[in-house]
């Protein structure tokens, strides 16, 4: 009771100037990162939203947005590294340029830029579509192990598919789709919402490169998230196109159920994790036999992102009108997120 009272007082008191200080730190963090990595001509660097091993990620606002004029959105995201260290990052950009144009459902690329950071430091900067509704991850997360509703399972399915689809006939394999990086877009369209298109291409092979390689007999050598990678990929190192689509299967097995594939495969099979879905009610049973097309472990049996699309599992979806998707100062409220350097 004591210890209760002590807690009380001590939240009264100081809980507040706890808060404001942790607040001001992490202010002066941004600001220093800020600093650290440099504007670029036309917009100011913001908070940092992510890192890994190829660098750091910020959100962006263009300094006089005029949608007239502007060849950018109000809002962006901008993968950043050391000019000396950004190998990845460009190699990305790459990829994108190559499968860029005629898909929506894939994160746009708008241009890159070297901006000068403090100490005469040499930043390279990738401009990218922003992801106002964060990642499917998240979304998944949020569902507190429920999973999400079958209807917005569905309509993200067939948006990755979508997207799927198209960097497929452009020669590539994603190599490292999962939930972290399909990220759900802001749609200004009539059904409004968010869509999910896929981004974070830095692990993508081309299919011309992966038979090179089998003619050149290299060793097994798989890229991406272990978790959901396929059994060919796993055993073999194979990673072709079916890869990808396997792991489309273990993201929608995640959504439904709120639980990764894997969680529970070490003592359930995949047959039988799939029949579990939905409780036995006849809802799912659409869902199942996707998933089945999905993750059938014979590659040869595994359907095709095209043929998915056509499964009656995503059949009847209203359509997303993603052609009128455009940035908006309501939907990116970047003063929710952080202050900019006016």
């Amino acid at each position: 009771m004591n210890m209760d009272l002590k807690t009380t007082k001590r939240r009264l008191f100081h809980g507040d100037n706890d808060h404001e200080g942790k607040r001001s730190k992490q202010e002066e963090d941004w600001k220093h990162v800020q600093k650290m990595y440099g504007d670029g001509v036309s917009w100011f660097r913001g908070v940092m939203i992510g890192k890994g091993s190829f660098g750091c990620v910020f959100i962006a606002k263009l300094k006089n947005f005029n949608p007239r004029y502007s060849l950018y959105p109000p809002v962006m995201a901008v993968k950043s590294a050391d000019v000396s260290a950004s190998g990845s990052i460009q190699k990305e950009k790459e990829v994108m340029d190559n499968i860029s144009g005629g898909c929506p459902y894939v994160i746009t690329c708008f241009g890159e830029e070297i901006t000068n950071g403090e100490s005469g430091r040499m930043v390279y900067n990738m401009l990218l579509e922003y992801g106002s509704g964060g990642t499917l991850a998240d979304v998944i997360k949020s569902s507190n192990g429920k999973g999400l509703p079958e209807l917005e399972v569905r309509r993200h399915a067939r948006s990755i598919l979508r997207g799927l689809s198209h960097i497929h006939k452009r020669g590539y394999v994603h190599c490292d789709l999962k939930p972290q990086n399909v990220l759900l877009v802001a749609n200004e369209g009539k059904t409004g919402g968010f869509v999910a298109k896929i981004g974070d291409l830095g692990s993508a092979k081309r299919m011309k490169q992966i038979k090179k390689n089998k003619l050149n007999n290299y060793g097994p050598c798989w890229r991406g998230t272990p978790m959901y990678l396929s059994p060919e990929a796993l055993v073999n190192g194979v990673q072709e196109q079916p890869a990808d689509v396997w792991a489309v299967g273990c993201i929608v097995y995640e959504m439904l159920t709120g639980n990764p594939l894997w969680y529970s495969y070490q003592d359930l099979g995949v047959n039988e994790m799939i029949s579990r879905i939905g409780d036995g009610r006849d809802l799912f049973s659409e869902g199942r036999s996707f998933l089945e097309k999905c993750l059938c472990r014979k590659v040869m049996c595994r359907l095709t992102a095209d043929m998915l699309l056509k499964h009656p599992f995503l059949k009847g979806l209203p359509d997303d009108d993603i052609d009128e998707v455009e940035g908006s100062d309501e939907v990116f409220d970047i003063n929710t997120i952080t202050s900019f350097r006016r």
